[in-house]
């Protein structure tokens, strides 16, 4: 009975040590992607403000040659 006692003891420990190294892991995890995600919103805000748009306004297009 003391041997199944301690075993049982042991798998417990050992699964709260696995636990706390998950959690661990995933809090990191989760503080990457936060910081992943705002480098890309601000990469995203940098290009839409620095790229021209490929279609002239009416003001500055020209007319067709056979006008």
């Amino acid at each position: 009975m003391d041997d199944r006692l301690v075993d049982l003891e042991t798998r417990l420990a050992f699964q709260e040590h696995t636990l706390q190294e998950l959690s661990q892991a995933l809090y990191e995890h989760q503080r990457l992607i936060d910081q992943l995600t705002r480098r890309l919103e601000a990469a995203e805000a940098r290009l839409k403000s620095i790229a021209a748009s490929p279609v002239a306004s009416p003001a500055e297009e020209t007319p067709p040659p056979h006008y």
